[in-house]
C-alpha cells in the first residue's frame, strides 16, 4: 500500500477502513458478537482511533499471532462452546453487503460451511518451470471472506498443526478432512491491497 500505516488503519472518506467493514457485520441482519484480532502492537493504536472516532460498535479485542492461521486460533479460542456459527472475514474488505453476511451464516448453519468465491472473469493460465497451460475459466473461482462454519467444526480443523499449504480457513478445514461448500460472493467484496483499490472503494463507498 506503500503507507507506514496498516492497511486496516487507513482512513477512507475519514474513517479507518476496519470500522466499515466492522459496521457492515453490526448493522446486519445476523447482528454477530464481533471478534477484532490485531497484532498486540497495534492494540493501543486502535483504542486510540476508537476514542478519536467515537466508534462505540461493541467488539472483544484479542492479540494475534505470527500467522493468519494462529490469528484466527486465537480468535477461536475465545468463543465458548460449539454451537455458534463463526464468520472469518479480511478487516480490509469493507464493502461486503449484508446479503452476503446473512446468506454465509445461514447456509453455514444448514450445511456446517459457507466460503465465499466468485468465478473469474479473466482467462487463467498456470505456468510451471517456464511453461504455461490455459486453464478453463469457467472452473476457476476466486475465494473472498467471510468464511463462515459451524464453530465445532472450525474448532476441531483449528487443533492441526500449522501447515504450510494453509492459505485460508477454507484449506485448513479441508485438511481436516471436512467439506467446503461453495457460497455466491459478489465482485464489489473487494480486499484493499494496492493504492488503487484505494479508489475503488471510496467510490463505491459513496453510493
Amino acid at each position: 500500500m506503500q503507507s507506514e500505516l496498516p492497511k486496516q488503519f487507513i482512513p477512507i472518506h475519514g474513517k479507518p477502513i476496519i470500522m466499515y467493514t466492522i459496521e457492515a457485520f453490526f448493522n446486519s441482519k445476523v447482528r454477530p458478537a464481533i471478534i477484532v484480532v490485531l497484532n498486540p502492537s497495534m492494540h493501543q493504536l486502535w483504542e486510540g482511533l476508537c476514542m478519536k472516532h467515537d466508534f462505540k460498535i461493541p467488539h472483544k479485542l484479542v492479540a494475534g499471532g505470527d500467522s493468519r492461521f494462529s490469528s484466527v486460533k486465537n480468535g477461536l479460542d475465545t468463543i465458548v462452546g460449539d454451537q455458534s456459527i463463526v464468520a472469518i472475514h479480511d478487516a480490509v474488505r469493507p464493502l461486503i453487503s449484508n446479503d452476503i453476511i446473512t446468506g454465509a451464516y445461514r447456509q453455514a448453519e444448514i450445511m456446517g460451511s459457507a466460503v465465499t468465491m466468485i468465478q473469474s472473469k479473466d482467462s487463467v493460465r498456470r505456468v510451471i518451470n517456464g511453461s504455461s497451460e490455459a486453464l478453463n475459466r469457467d472452473e476457476i473461482y476466486l475465494v473472498q471472506t467471510p468464511q463462515t462454519f459451524n464453530s465445532k467444526l472450525l474448532k476441531i480443523a483449528y487443533q492441526q498443526e500449522f501447515n504450510e499449504s494453509f492459505t485460508d480457513d477454507a484449506s485448513v478445514v479441508e485438511k481436516a478432512g471436512y467439506p467446503v461448500n461453495f457460497f455466491l460472493g459478489d465482485p464489489k467484496n473487494i480486499k484493499i491491497t494496492y493504492p488503487n483499490d484505494l479508489l475503488v472503494a471510496e467510490a463505491l463507498l459513496k453510493l
